[in-house]
Parts: C-alpha cells; sequence; structure tokens
C-alpha cells in the first residue's frame, strides 16, 4: 500500500507537526520516508520544487517571535553569497533579547532587537528586511564580500533590458540602517562597503570584476549600459563597459560552455562589433590571485583601442 497523500498545503515546502497534526496528518505519517525531520518538529516533504522560502517556512512558524535571519534571511532574498557561506546550510533563527534563544539542531540561535520595519513577511516566512539582513551579514563578511551581498540587494535594470529588475532595498536604506545602528557588531565593515556598492552587478564574479578594475588607473567601468543600434533601439547590455572607448566586458561564468549558450554569446559579440565596440571576455581564472590578469587584458584591449584611434582606423559611434 502507498503513503497516503500529503494535504496539497503542506506539500509545498516545510511545515511543523503541529500544523500536520491540525490537518489529520498522524504522527506515524509524519514519519514516513518522503519526509525529512532536520530539526525537532519540523517536516520538509523529499523531491520537491519548493523555493527557498518554502523550505524555511517552518523555522519562523514554531512560534509568534521567531525570525529568520543571516544567511538564512540572505538566501530567502537571493543575496550573492561567497562560497563558503553558500555550503554552510544551518538556519539562522533569532527571537529578540528579552525572549529565549532557539536551540535545536542544525539551527543558529540569536536573540536580537529589531526596530520597527526591520522585520517583514515575505512569501509566508518571517525573516529580516534585506537591508537590515546585509546588516546582519557585515558582522560574517569582509569587505568585498558585503560589497557583493550589497550590489545584489540594490540590483535593479530599467525598462530598456530584456528582464527588467527591481531592487529588494536601496543604498539610501542601507545608509539608513546603518546609521540607525552605530555599534552594532560589523558596523565598521558596513561603514568601509557602503561606499563602493554599486546599482547593476548582477553576480559577485561581476562585483569581484568591477572592484579590480575600480582600484587600478584604469578606473571603474560603468555597470546597467546599453549598447543602442542606428535606430537607437537597446541591443547589446555589457556586464560592464567603457563607453569612453566603447569596450564592453562580460563575464563568462561556467554557464557559458554550454552549446546554446555558446551560440548566444557569439551572436552577441557580432552585433557588439558591427555597433562599433569591442566585446572583452572575461573568465573566472582571469579574476584569481594577487595580480588579477584582468587588469592587464583590459589594459592591452584598451591601449590597442587607443592606438587604433589615433590611427583613425576606429569605426565612428552608433
Amino acid at each position: 500500500m502507498g503513503l497516503s497523500p500529503l494535504p496539497p498545503d503542506l506539500v509545498a515546502g516545510s511545515f511543523t507537526s503541529l500544523d500536520a497534526a491540525a490537518s489529520g496528518v498522524t504522527r506515524k505519517r509524519q514519519r514516513q520516508p518522503d519526509l525529512a525531520i532536520p530539526s525537532r518538529g519540523i517536516r520538509v516533504p523529499l523531491g520537491g520544487a519548493a523555493t527557498t522560502a518554502a523550505n524555511l517556512r517552518a523555522y519562523s512558524a514554531l512560534d509568534d517571535a521567531s525570525t529568520l535571519t543571516h544567511h538564512s534571511g540572505a538566501r530567502i532574498w537571493g543575496y550573492g553569497l561567497p562560497a563558503w557561506m553558500q555550503e554552510d546550510w544551518r538556519i539562522h533563527v533569532a527571537r529578540e533579547r528579552d525572549a529565549s534563544k532557539p536551540r535545536r539542531r542544525n539551527v543558529v540561535g540569536h536573540r536580537m532587537t529589531f526596530k520597527p520595519g526591520e522585520v517583514v513577511i515575505h512569501d509566508g516566512v518571517r525573516v529580516t528586511s534585506p537591508a537590515r539582513t546585509w546588516l546582519d551579514l557585515a558582522g560574517l563578511l569582509n569587505v568585498d564580500e558585503l560589497i557583493a551581498a550589497g550590489d545584489s540587494a540594490v540590483l535593479a535594470h530599467g525598462s530598456d533590458f530584456p528582464v527588467p529588475r527591481t531592487p529588494l532595498t536601496t543604498i539610501y536604506d542601507l545608509h539608513r540602517m546603518v546609521a540607525s545602528h552605530p555599534g552594532m557588531r560589523g558596523i565598521k565593515t558596513a561603514r568601509l562597503a557602503l561606499p563602493e556598492i554599486r546599482v547593476g552587478a548582477d553576480s559577485p564574479q561581476e562585483t569581484k570584476m568591477r572592484l579590480i578594475l575600480a582600484r587600478t588607473k584604469l578606473g571603474e567601468p560603468v555597470l546597467n549600459h546599453v549598447i543602442r543600434n542606428t535606430w537607437g533601439q537597446p541591443a547589446v547590455w555589457p556586464d560592464a563597459a567603457y563607453p569612453e572607448h566603447r569596450l564592453a566586458l562580460q563575464y563568462d561564468g561556467g554557464h557559458h560552455s554550454d552549446p546554446v549558450q555558446a551560440a548566444r554569446d557569439r551572436k552577441r559579440q557580432e552585433v557588439t562589433e558591427r555597433l562599433g565596440w569591442t566585446e572583452l571576455r572575461i573568465f573566472k581564472d582571469d579574476l584569481d590571485g594577487d595580480k588579477p590578469f584582468v587588469v592587464e587584458k583590459v589594459r592591452a584591449t584598451l591601449q590597442g583601442l587607443l592606438r587604433r584611434q589615433a590611427s583613425g582606423t576606429w569605426g565612428s559611434a552608433p
């Protein structure tokens, strides 16, 4: 005999054993192999396609005071996190300082003070707001890692982009959050990171590329630049650009080895060059080491473009 089906509202993510019992699910059914038990009183359906928030929902449903924070909040919001933090799957749960600290398996418990608006309900989960989540990460990340997380928090693309995006928060909101917690752990890191957060970086690697170049004499490349065709229509969306030199930087991650993506990349490069721009592809290895090769790569390309300009062989701008 097969397992009895779970109620639809329990299949779409984690749930507490109390919620299951209220829906008529017996304790025996809650211990069947199609359900994982990551922590006391919590069940997670296996093999589902639930969102991160749905899989963590039960942790904020344990009581009216439990809030998901730090790594867990960042995962729910989709922040760009360093590899070491992505590999840490412990759940961060906080209660107010006058309550007891959460203590259970696979949970990092916190006692924290939240100001109005710093705890929100998102996708059915009680979680710290995007700006507060970023500030909490300041006590765990280094400056560049926190900049990357900040870039992902304020990421936005306008209507000229194939997929417009609205930001989770704004740089102004991050400044306000820092100003509201002057004595908080990690505040010095947050203050150092704030001036270097920008709108338009789609990944931590793109942030890393931007920071490396910005800290050299080459200067900071522009994000969210749109290359337009002869009719003024959006045609190419480089990851970063030096518009005055018509140089487009495209960061190629591992997925660019896929044949379909590779074909798209070739077409993009053809369009870029047809419009009088030069495309320079940057790879992960170009960003590694004490002296990242991306600096020499961009410098050599810019020097070549300047020589072409001086000789009169540089095409006119679209």
